[in-house]
Order: C-alpha cells, then structure tokens, then sequence
C-alpha cells in the first residue's frame, strides 16, 4: 500500500509539472476595453481578437469594462494576473491620464506592460461649410488677432481631439476657446447649425459630413492624409512640419507579464494586422493599420506621456 501511495503521489507531481509547462496560451484570454460596446475601440477590439483567436488557438474574449475615462478598466488590468491572460486595447488617455488626474490612477510605465502598437485614427479639425474659416492659415491669422475669442467644440473635457487642438495651438501659438461636448456627434450638430464655428473629432465622425459638403476639413492632425479624407491637409502640408498628434491604439499587459508571453502575443498582433480581414474592418472605422512592437509602444506611451503632462498644465485642463 505503501508503495501505491508512493506512485500514486509520483504519478500527480508528474501531472503538476507537465501541467505547469503546458505551451501558453492553454486557456481563454479576456481582452478588455475601457468603452462600451460599438464604439470605435470596441469594434477594433473584436476584429483583433478573432483574428488572434485564430493565431493563438484560443478563445479572445472582449470585456467592456466602461468608466472614469477609461481608469475602471485599466486598474482592473493592472489588478490582473500577469499571466497573459488578461489584456487591454487602450488608446491615448493610457497617457493622458495621469496628467488630468489629481493623484495620477496609475503609472502606465510601471504598472502595465506594453505589448503592441495596432493602428492610429486620424483627428481633424473642421469648419462649418457656411464658416468665414476655409484654411488652417485663415484660422491662424485671426486667432492670432483677436486670442482666445474664436470657439472650438469638442468630444469633451481631456479627451483626445481636445488636447490634440491644445497642443497644435501652443506649436502655432495661439489661444482658441475650448467648449466641450459629451461625444463628438452632439458637438458636430452645433458646429453645422452654427452655434460654434469649430469642431475637432477624429476622421470617422466628420468625413460623412465633410462628403456632404456641410463640413470643411481645415487639416488632419495625423501624419499622413486620412484614408476617409484624401483632400485633407495635414497639420505638417499646412506649415508645422513634424507635428502629429492622433487617436492611437495598443495593446497592453499587466507589469512583470513573462517577456516569452509578451513576445508570443505581438508577434500575434503582427500577423492580424497584415491579414486584409483586419486591415478592412480598421479601415472602416476610420482607422490605419501601423504595427509597433513592445519596445516601441513603450516609447509612445513614454513620449506622449510627457507631452500630455506639458499641455495639462500650460491650460490648466481637468477631466470631465
């Protein structure tokens, strides 16, 4: 009997080990989303995540995680096993938070492992058709003469186009009157009935109504021309060469996540994306497709962390 004990304790150490070294990923992973269902990150999300599932021979399982700017969902990561099997697709208020909140959620560079850069969406800055405003030259020259009078509407307080318009106004310097909205589509409907003559949104939101002709693209704060907004200047076209500043996706760990699961799980990334399912679907919410690694999402974060912390403070912004 003694020996059978023995065995039979053999026998599960034996189990334990090989079940210790199953091959990641051996379960569902959860990837969650600081948003509620059918937005624009939401909708990223899930087309990444079949397309991982696919790769990595696992359920990818989206879980909206909505509130605080996106803080629930991010401290609900950083709470997270660092065992690779939970996720989060984040955007730029990763970065921007820990300036606009007093004190800071977290440290995005210390609390959270970057894992993949996905795409970035294009924010634009647009006129009434029925505006005295038909360039960003023109724009500049009057903010220039009478600062702080002319009025721009966005998604709300801290939100992405909100400091994207703040950080292009203090390379050009000058002072524009930020009003906020709750979401882009209520601050479009004042703009294009009048009661503002300014609205900065991402490229989605404005090219139906720059189609339309009822909204005039004065320039797109991203890199490259908009996909959705081929006639659109850029920031850099319009006379500020090198100046970018967009809606960005990336995917996210827990701290301390095994470097071996972190390299797995972008190399996974990079194949999604270059699959024409992916890219479609991206493209369709307004988005461009551009892969970053590990190391190059962290510098984002780094980088745009610092410019964050620099345009909260020169204006004094605060979050909704």
């Amino acid at each position: 009997m003694k020996i059978l004990r023995l065995l039979a304790g053999a026998l599960v150490a034996g189990l334990g080990i090989a079940h210790a070294a199953d091959p990641y990923p051996a379960k569902p992973i959860r990837v969650l989303v600081g948003f509620p269902p059918g937005g624009a990150v939401d909708v990223v999300a899930r087309t990444l995540g079949t397309a991982l599932s696919a790769r990595l021979g696992q359920p990818v399982i989206v879980e909206n995680k909505p509130g605080a700017s996106t803080n629930i969902a991010v401290k609900s990561l950083i709470d997270a096993a660092p065992d690779g099997y939970t996720l989060m697709l984040t955007a730029n208020s990763l970065a921007s938070n820990m300036a606009l909140f007093t004190p800071p959620p977290f440290d995005a560079e210390k609390d959270v492992a970057p894992v993949a850069l996905v795409g970035r969406v294009p924010v634009v800055i647009a006129a009434s058709a029925a505006s005295e405003y038909t360039s960003l030259a023109q724009l500049v020259a009057a903010a220039k003469a009478k600062p702080g009078t002319i009025n721009y509407a966005s998604p709300g307080n801290g939100s992405t186009p909100h400091l994207a318009v703040e950080l292009f106004a203090s390379s050009a310097g000058i002072k524009l009157a930020h009003i906020p909205y709750k979401g882009g589509a209520p601050a479009i409907t004042d703009v294009l009935g009048g009661q503002l003559p300014l609205v900065a949104v991402n490229a989605l939101e404005a090219a139906p109504h720059a189609k339309a002709g009822k909204l005039r693209v004065l320039a797109s704060m991203s890199a490259k021309r908009p996909a959705l907004l081929p006639d659109a200047p850029t920031i850099a076209e319009s006379g500020y060469p090198g100046f970018e500043a967009s809606v960005w996706y990336g995917v996210i760990a827990p701290a301390k996540t095994p470097p071996d699961v972190i390299a797995k799980l972008a190399a996974a990334v990079k194949e999604a994306l270059a699959t024409s399912e992916v890219q479609t679907r991206l493209t369709a919410v307004g988005g461009e497709v551009t892969y970053g690694d590990p190391q190059q999402l962290g510098a984002l974060i780094h980088s745009e962390r610092l410019r964050y912390e620099k345009v909260v403070r020169e204006g004094n912004i605060k979050a909704d």
